[in-house]
This record gives C-alpha cells, sequence and structure tokens, in this order.
C-alpha cells in the first residue's frame, strides 16, 4: 500500500507511517526481546515436559498466575544431571525470544537446576501418603484379572483415539462384548463423573438387559499433570478401591503415574496395554489348543505303543496256561483218585476206636469205680472229724490268750494297784486340777467302786454318801479247756 492509498479517515500524519510486513515487524519484536531480556533467571515449575525424537526438550515453566513456554535444545538438554519431569520446581537461566510462526514467545534455557517439588507435586505426594495410611493401596485388597473376561467396561472419553485404540486392540486380540460409559477426562466435574461411572458398572446386577461387566479399563490418553489430575481427586481413587469388578487403570502414557494406578488391581502402560492385559491373543490360544491336541495325541499313541511292548515283554516271562493250569490238573486228579480210598480207611480207623472204647465199658467195671470212690470218701470223713476238733481247740486257746491280755491291760487292773479315775458331770476323764472349779461334781471310781464328790475351793474333795456297794461275787471254778471267762467252744 502507497501513501497516496491511504484510507479516508485516518488518522492525520498516518500517510508517514513506515509500513511493515508481518515478517520484518515479527522480526523487530525478536530483536527488541532478545536485546532487553538476553539474560534471565526464572524460577518455575514444570509441565507438561515433552522430549521428541530430536532430543529437544520442550516444557512450560508457570506459577499460579502465569505460564511461559520453555525449549532447550539438545546439546543443553543432553548436559543435565537430573530427569526434567511435570511438577517439578526448577531455577532457569537462558534468554527470552519469540517463535514468529506462531507469534509466541518463549526461553530458550541454557542452564536449569531442581529447586525443590512444585505445589502440585507436594499436594499430589501428601493425598499418596494419607490415602496409603487408610489402605488403599494396600497390594492385599487387589483382586486377580479374569483370564478371559465375557464383558468389559470401559470408562474413557467417547471421543478420541483412546476408545478406537481399545477396541481395535480388543478385536485383534479376542473380540468380547464391550460396555464403554462416556465421562469427561479432564477439567471440571470429570472426576466426579469418573467415579461415578466406576460405581455405576459396580452396581449392575445383570438381572435386566445390561450384562455385568467381569472386568474394568478407566483409559485417558496422556498430557501434562494438570490435564491428568482428575485421576489423582480422592473421589476417583475411592472409587477404584472400593470397585467389587476388578480394574485396570490406564492413564496417560507410560511415565505418567496417577494416585488410580495404585489404587486399581492392575496398572496398564496405556490404554492400548490396558486391552493386552485384558484379554489374551485368540490366535494364540487356538494355536496352543491344537498344539497341546497334537501332543495328547501323539502321546497316547506313544504310551499305548509303550504299554503294548511292556505287556508282550511280562507276557514272555510268564509260562504258558498249559504249564500252569496241567500241574493243578494233575495233582487234582491224584487227590480225585484217593478221595475214596481215604475216606473207607477214615471209616475203618474211627470204627476201630469206637468199638476199643465200648469194649472198656461194663456193669461190674463201673460198680467197681463206685465202690472205691466210696471208700476214698469214708476215708476222708474220718480224717475230717479230729482235724476239724483240732482247729476249734488251737483257736480257742489263742481267744482264751487274747482276753486273758485284753483283762491284764485294762484300767481295772490299774485301780487295783491303788489308783482312782476321776470324771467330770458328763463321765469326760479329768485329767488335770485346773480344769475343775469349785463346786464341781465328779466321780471318782475306785477298785472296788465308785463314789460322787463336789470340789471345794482350795479343800479336798468332800465325799457324798452313797449306800454301800453290793459284795463282789467269788470267781466261779475255771472250767476244763479254759478260764473263768471264756467257756469252751465245743
Amino acid at each position: 500500500m502507497s501513501n497516496d492509498d491511504t484510507p479516508a479517515g485516518a488518522p492525520s500524519g498516518a500517510r508517514n507511517v513506515f509500513e511493515y510486513s508481518v515478517s520484518e515487524l515479527s522480526g523487530a519484536l525478536k530483536r527488541s526481546v532478545e536485546d532487553q531480556f538476553g539474560y534471565v533467571r526464572v524460577r518455575a515449575e514444570l509441565s507438561g515436559v515433552k522430549r521428541p525424537a530430536s532430543g529437544h526438550l520442550y516444557f512450560a515453566l508457570k506459577d499460579d498466575k502465569a505460564v511461559l513456554d520453555g525449549v532447550c535444545w539438545r546439546g543443553v538438554a543432553g548436559r543435565f544431571a537430573f530427569k526434567p519431569e511435570d511438577g517439578l520446581e526448577v531455577i532457569c537461566t537462558g534468554k527470552l525470544t519469540t517463535y514468529p510462526a506462531r507469534s509466541k514467545y518463549q526461553m530458550v534455557v541454557e542452564h536449569m537446576e531442581p529447586a525443590g517439588a512444585g505445589a502440585l507435586m507436594a499436594l499430589l505426594e501428601e493425598r499418596k501418603k494419607k490415602l496409603a495410611a487408610e489402605g488403599l493401596f494396600d497390594p492385599a485388597r487387589k483382586k486377580p484379572i479374569p483370564y478371559l473376561p465375557q464383558v468389559i467396561g470401559v470408562v474413557t472419553s467417547p471421543t478420541g483415539a483412546v476408545i478406537r485404540d481399545i477396541l481395535h486392540r480388543l478385536n485383534d486380540r479376542f473380540p468380547r462384548h464391550v460396555l464403554v460409559w462416556p465421562v469427561l477426562v479432564q477439567g471440571e466435574g470429570a472426576a466426579d463423573q469418573v467415579a461415578n461411572a466406576i460405581k455405576g458398572f459396580n452396581a449392575i446386577d445383570g438381572s435386566r438387559d445390561i450384562p455385568r461387566p467381569d472386568l474394568l479399563i478407566v483409559a485417558r490418553g496422556g498430557g501434562s499433570i494438570e490435564d491428568l489430575w482428575s485421576f489423582n481427586e480422592e473421589a476417583v481413587v475411592r472409587a477404584a478401591a472400593e470397585s467389587d469388578i476388578p480394574l485396570i487403570s490406564a492413564v496417560g502414557h507410560e511415565t505418567d503415574t496417577t494416585l488410580i494406578d495404585y489404587a486399581s488391581d492392575l496398572r496398564a502402560p496405556t490404554p492400548t496395554g490396558a486391552a493386552e492385559k485384558a484379554v489374551p491373543v485368540r490366535e494364540d490360544l487356538r494355536f496352543t489348543v491344537a498344539d497341546l491336541g497334537r501332543r495328547l495325541a501323539g502321546l497316547r499313541v506313544t504310551m499305548l505303543r509303550d504299554r503294548e511292548e511292556r505287556l508282550r515283554g511280562l507276557a514272555r516271562g510268564l509260562p504258558s496256561p498249559r504249564d500252569i493250569l496241567g500241574l493243578a490238573q494233575q495233582r487234582f486228579d491224584d487227590l480225585s483218585d484217593r478221595l475214596p480210598r481215604g475216606l473207607v480207611a477214615a471209616v475203618q480207623q474211627k470204627s476201630i476206636q469206637l468199638n476199643r472204647l465200648v469194649g472198656g465199658l461194663s456193669v461190674g467195671r463201673l460198680k467197681q469205680l463206685v465202690t472205691f470212690r466210696g471208700k476214698e470218701l469214708e476215708s476222708t470223713s474220718k480224717r475230717l472229724t479230729p482235724a476239724y476238733a483240732r482247729k476249734l481247740e488251737d483257736l480257742g486257746s489263742r481267744l482264751a490268750a487274747s482276753g486273758r491280755m485284753l483283762d491284764s491291760l485294762s484300767y481295772e487292773r490299774v485301780l487295783e494297784r491303788g489308783y482312782a479315775l476321776v470324771e467330770d458331770a458328763s463321765g469326760t476323764p479329768v485329767s488335770k486340777a485346773a480344769s475343775l472349779a469349785a463346786g464341781d461334781q465328779v466321780t471318782v471310781r475306785f477298785a472296788d467302786g465308785t463314789s460322787d464328790m463336789q470340789v471345794l475351793g482350795g479343800d479336798a474333795p468332800k465325799p457324798v454318801q452313797k449306800p454301800k456297794p453290793a459284795p463282789k461275787k467269788k470267781p466261779k471254778a475255771k472250767t476244763p479247756g479254759g478260764d473263768d471267762r471264756q467257756g469252751s467252744l465245743l
């Protein structure tokens, strides 16, 4: 456009303004930014770190209010002593420049050093420790993945490459019935939708037209830590841990890790990897079954052939049936021939023994035996009477001796030697004077009788008048064979 073609209504003096092309203006801005910010030092948190095949490092530097794109060329990125990761807080040194093709400005980093974990990473680590303390990540809670599920439930976005990759890989490996629960996988409300989808699949009881899944897959493509943050929310993690249906998490790429990966029963590196872990390869199974069938048939033929050879070998070691039965048949014939003669001989022998016993029995012999036993009984009776009398006499002598010893040990013999027995009113013998008190009634027994007395304080007991006892009878004369206290037992 020339100065003469200035449009009507343009500000005065606009005709004298220099005209730039887009490239010239972009270049001027690039030089201005590089001159003004040729050396800067920035403290920020890394996000969206990417390293393509070229070896360059692309990322974003951010804080709570702004985001700055950054790039680190391959020669510089290869000299870092650490691996840049999302959420890592770093201090970068370099210059600001522009990228004219996108009208963006960025920082070319010449040096980078870690400054500590970023705010998101710190929050993530704190949440991870809290949920781990509750036991949600305990390996004992994890359920085994079914070998060949009939129905697979997939929680993911209905659009995009993730669901297509999963369905394509399942169809290639082993086609299964797939139920898709569409959810947001990023942004506000995504965490609640994912948690509700997991709970919804578990609520299916299979009684209606919708079958209950045997396996769940929660999937999402790769992204920055902010993009994947929905799968770090407590609602999603708790829903995954409480799922009764085995669950495979496939969130992000292989290097991405979210909290649902710790709570799931199995973690897959990618959504495609989740489909591979969910089902085996059908063609491999067919080949394996066919190969096992062929091997089984071959082994069956080999086994039958081996058993046949062993049977033939054992049969050669056995004698012929004619030889085995021939000896037994010969013995049977011999015994059959001897049996009639043996029976006749046995009957004759038993008949002779019977006749011998019958001949030894007679009336005279029985009478003789009765007479002998009677005389033997009479002789025994004659010897028994004197023996009985002697036994009784011996027992009587022993009893009389025991009576004399008992009489000699009687307390009455002690009283005859001048002693007396003192008894209280109840008839208990008194052995100590201290056990008596003045006025107590006592009975004193002497050899010739008893006397009742009353105890006086400090004085001898006062006799109580009693009628004289009857005179003692004279002892009877001793009977033969014993004394006056023991009669004859005979």
